[in-house]
């Protein structure tokens, strides 16, 4: 009985691999590329014949011996909708309404991911999203140690007031201008991943081209246990110092205990996930401590500590006493006996233990920094802030979530892979905030996903992509930008054919990383693709600096694409943005008029200039330069002098 419920067992999973398949990039509503060769393909049983019928072609193909098949339909101009039919020895697959149009993949992080119902105006966007032949498909996130044949599922929906509010918001609006121009019916294969590092989306092979990625993607990984190893080493050796510190249950017993020093801790927020704090894809237990100041009349009072919001076991110790233990939903306010705590600095100690809901969540907590203080009846004491200490607990049973950065090229291996060789148009890509802590590096692996991408494709394809927009603080150049040197890497870039930048640092948010105007985001990606790509005769960015004299104590600065003209944004009439540094290297904010096509920049108190510095922060809000028509300029310096991440490298 045993043998012959195995054959049939046998004989079910036979039956279900010979089953006629097309890979699932190819749904109803697909859109094909116009003007290149069609590749379509799947699978049947090994050997079988293949007939695959589409807009009045017809090609046969033979699946080899792992039963794959391929067909190349000849080039066609835009038009459908049509039927798609695959005929094998005894089973069809037909797919319906299919046009034939332009393919764009839209790939990055969260602001490509971030979707048409996150983005201004909403609802008037749904009121007017009646575009049947604009399409989307979104790529299920995936991340695989291998290279996938196929993706697990998928489906391309048309655009309307139903579908568009899934639509990546920077695709849509690129698309909706695109083909309100042309007429092309578009098509946006949606393969993001928020949070992403570029390296991850680099292949095996692409890496290997690069000297300074080719020892990481000779030793990559061969399945997750190895991964996540290796990502829990690299936790220890940047928190401990030591990647096989060992950590026992009787270590971590004595960071609960009065006066332990947990000084040199990993410094983070008790506020938001640790994945985003430098722990990543912890899954577990862990500590998190602060060192709190009471005043003397707050001893003799019973307190509220208030500690946001985790629904999992905490428990949680002041000066080595335990004064809560259990579960608390929604924002907890702990009652604190009088005289727990004592005068002066008092080691506040939280256990954390793993997440119960939502449990994808990891360690920390949840809220803003207002929900974090001691109080009493008379007055409160803030505890909120980015000075807490974090410390896994290496000791308890923990694991990792398999996500988008613990092992480069694994997005690819999981999302891009499998759409090879899907043909394209081209490609948008808005990627680089998770990158700007090694933006130099960012000069290189920028260019090698580009490069990569168009060799997997055969195919020297448009790049379009967005500069980073404006977030975090608006710092001097003496303290140095990440973010300022992202965007030049962003820029350095553009030295590749085909490529196409839109400026955004006039429409970011500094409080928030997500900013919600994607309309003028995937406008300004359109700009792009209109001219070069289309051949629209239009400006299509913004002021790019070109050059720089020094000339008795003023910088004069040329530019290209200045368009009708330069102009500045501002009530008063004052352009901004500007910095001027001696030989010294020390910067100063400087004024700057416009004279015709040029910025005259200079220091009101005769500073001889060596360097000239526009929109060198993270978050340059300031920065007004714009063209005629309405493109913002792009941040530039005229020095080479070492930057903050210069030396900062992948691993």
């Amino acid at each position: 009985m045993k043998k012959l419920f195995l054959f049939c067992l046998l004989l079910t999973s036979q039956c279900l691999l010979a089953q006629l398949k097309i890979a699932k990039v190819f749904t109803d509503h697909v859109v094909l590329q116009r003007q290149k060769s069609i590749p379509v393909w799947g699978w049947a049983k090994p050997n079988e014949s293949v007939t695959l019928t589409f807009a009045g072609q017809k090609q046969t193909a033979q699946a080899n011996q792992e039963g794959k098949w391929m067909v190349k339909f000849s080039p066609s101009e835009a038009g459908g909708p049509f039927t798609l039919e695959v005929q094998g020895s005894a089973e069809k697959i037909a797919l319906q309404d299919v046009l034939i149009g332009d393919v764009w993949l839209c790939s990055g992080q969260s602001n490509m991911e971030w979707t048409v119902k996150q983005a201004d105006n909403f609802s008037q966007e749904k009121k007017n999203a009646n575009f049947p032949k604009i399409r989307h498909f979104f790529v299920e996130h995936e991340v695989t140690t291998q290279p996938q044949s196929d993706l697990k599922t998928g489906e391309w929906k048309v655009c309307n007031s139903q579908n568009v509010g899934d639509f990546t918001a920077v695709g849509y609006f690129f698309a909706r201008e695109v083909f309100q121009k042309t007429g092309v019916p578009i098509g946006l294969l949606h393969s993001s991943w928020g949070g992403s590092q570029v390296e991850g989306w680099i292949s095996k092979e692409g890496m290997e081209t690069f000297d300074e990625l080719k020892p990481y993607a000779q030793n990559l990984p061969q399945n997750w246990q190895e991964a996540d190893l290796r990502l829990e080493e690299s936790i220890k050796e940047k928190l401990l110092g030591n990647a096989k510190a060992p950590i026992s249950l009787a270590d971590e017993q004595q960071y609960l205990k009065a006066g332990y020093d947990f000084s040199k801790w990993h410094t983070g927020n008790a506020i938001g996930q640790w994945d985003w704090q430098g722990i990543w894809a912890w899954r577990g237990n862990g500590f998190i401590a602060k060192t709190v100041e009471i005043p003397s009349e707050m001893i003799g009072e019973v307190t509220t500590l208030g500690l946001a919001e985790s629904f999992s076991e905490n428990q949680v110790y002041i000066n080595g006493k335990l004064v809560f233990s259990g579960i608390l939903k929604g924002i907890r306010k702990i009652v604190v006996p009088a005289n727990t705590w004592k005068v002066g600095s008092n080691s506040l100690m939280i256990k954390m233990n793993k997440t119960i809901e939502p449990s994808w969540y990891g360690v920390g907590m949840m809220g803003n920094a207002d929900d974090l203080y001691v109080s009493s009846e008379k007055q409160k004491i803030a505890i909120g802030g980015n000075n807490w200490k974090l410390m896994p607990s290496f000791a308890e049973e923990h694991s990792f979530a398999h996500s988008s950065n613990n092992i480069g090229t694994y997005i690819y291996n999981g999302m891009i892979a499998p759409v090879l060789p899907f043909a394209i148009k081209g490609a948008l890509w808005y990627q680089g905030e998770t990158n700007a802590g090694r933006s130099y590096q960012y000069r290189k692996s920028f260019p090698l996903l580009i490069n990569d991408w168009r060799r997997l494709w055969n195919d020297e394809f448009p790049f379009y992509f967005v500069q980073l927009s404006s977030y975090g603080p608006y710092q001097n150049s003496n303290q140095g930008s990440g973010w300022a040197e992202l965007r030049e890497a962003q820029t350095m870039t553009l030295s590749l054919p085909k490529t196409g930048m839109a400026v955004t640092t006039d429409v970011g948010n500094p409080k928030d990383i997500h900013p919600t105007n994607k309309q003028d985001v995937g406008k300004r990606l359109a700009a792009e693709a209109l001219k070069n790509t289309y051949g629209l005769n239009i400006v299509s960015a913004g002021p790019m600096y070109s050059s720089v004299s020094f000339d008795k104590g003023k910088a004069t600065i040329s530019f290209k694409n200045v368009g009708s003209g330069l102009m500045l944004k501002d009530k008063f009439g004052y352009l901004k943005g500007f910095e001027i540094a001696g030989e010294d290297k020390v910067f100063y904010y400087a004024k700057a008029e416009i004279q015709g096509d040029k910025v005259i920049v200079y220091h009101p108190k005769g500073l001889k200039p060596a360097s000239v510095r526009y929109a060198w922060a993270d978050a340059p809000e300031d920065a007004n330069l714009f063209n005629q028509e309405g493109f913002p300029a792009c941040p530039f310096r005229t020095d080479q002098w070492k930057g903050v991440t210069e030396g900062v490298k992948f691993k």
